[in-house]
């Protein structure tokens, strides 16, 4: 059986900075994207596709404090639940239209498992993803991620008071509420997700991390009020499928060393131990590349193949090896 290749979308794929983020704008970067994947799954790929929800779970947090006096506030793992079905929708309906075309061109999938071999014996479905967190996670004592609005001092100070949020100021934009991201362990419907892929279905999965769950003695899952790092729950599932590879779309087309100054440079290939200096000398800041390096020499070190990481638009140049930044156990005998 062909293992499934996993592909994680960056908020990029969402909202571009500028923008408002209304429907037709997320529509349309969606829709370009998944104009890309669709390619991918009519050469016989099997896929499982994970997201971000950074916009969106954002989103959710500002309607909630704007009806909070007409409706109750819903705790942060619903809203996490509720951009998970939200996204995948529009990513599952927008592959399947895509797919669609594909079928009506008369552009056959080449996968052999499939009885008639056809694309349009493949679903497009999204499945709301549990990812199981440990209580103890140091994250919890000490939240970082922001998420909702942002607060003058004032008001930042009174809410934190009356609810029990933390409070922290955001590059000097204003104060905004900031929330625990623990590292995920596993996600619980790996397995059905994996026979689901197997089959030949196209599964997306672990949107925005997944909802960040623990687990009781007696293995009892509840939510916990948690964001995830969408690129680390991906690699943590893509080990528990046996993926071989793990494509992480990001905003910029490979990693760069010293990024944005007078020495940036492209890296095209590293392995997991250059990841991990590179990680340790700062070279990638925490809320952008650094978790999708980490991501990769996580999935690395934990027996994947090889991690590429791009963006939409390089999508079929890096696999071809013409662009991107592969990392793989041993780049330098390859």
């Amino acid at each position: 059986m062909i293992p499934p290749v996993v592909i994680a979308i960056g908020g990029n794929a969402l909202i571009r900075l500028g923008e408002r983020g209304t429907l037709a704008e997320q529509a349309a970067h969606v829709d370009d994207c998944m104009g890309r994947i669709a390619k991918l799954a009519a050469k016989g790929w099997p896929l499982v596709i994970t997201h971000g929800n950074g916009p969106a779970v954002g989103n959710i947090l500002i309607q909630m404090e704007c009806a909070r006096d007409t409706v109750p506030p819903m705790p942060l793992y619903i809203a996490d639940a509720d951009s998970e079905g939200a996204i995948g929708f529009l990513l599952q309906q927008s592959l399947y239209n895509h797919l669609l075309g594909h079928i009506r061109g008369h552009v056959h999938w080449n996968q052999p498992r499939l009885p008639s071999g056809s694309i349009s014996d493949a679903c497009v479905l999204s499945v709301v993803t549990q990812v199981v967190v440990d209580r103890d996670d140091p994250a919890f004592g000490s939240p970082t991620k922001p998420v909702g609005p942002f607060y003058t001092e004032a008001e930042a100070a009174i809410l934190g008071m009356e609810r029990g949020w933390t409070i922290a100021g955001d590059a000097g934009r204003g104060w905004r509420r900031v929330v625990p991201s623990p590292r995920p362990i596993r996600v619980v419907e790996a397995a059905a997700i994996k026979r689901l892929a197997e089959g030949g279905d196209i599964v997306i999965a672990a949107g925005g991390g997944g909802v960040p769950v623990v687990e009781a003695a007696d293995g009892r899952l509840s939510g916990v009020d948690a964001v995830i790092d969408k690129d680390m729950a991906s690699a943590v599932l893509a080990l528990q499928l046996g993926a071989k590879m793990l494509v992480i779309l990001t905003s910029v087309d490979c990693v760069y060393l010293d990024y944005g100054t007078e020495r940036q440079r492209r890296v095209p290939r590293m392995d997991a131990c250059e990841a991990r200096a590179y990680l340790d000398a700062g070279q990638f800041a925490p809320g952008s590349m650094g978790p999708k390096v980490e991501a990769a020499a996580l999935f690395i070190e934990g027996g994947g193949e090889y991690a590429l990481i791009t963006s939409p638009e390089a999508l079929d140049d890096a696999l071809s090896g013409k662009a991107g930044t592969r990392i793989a156990d041993q780049v330098r005998g390859q």
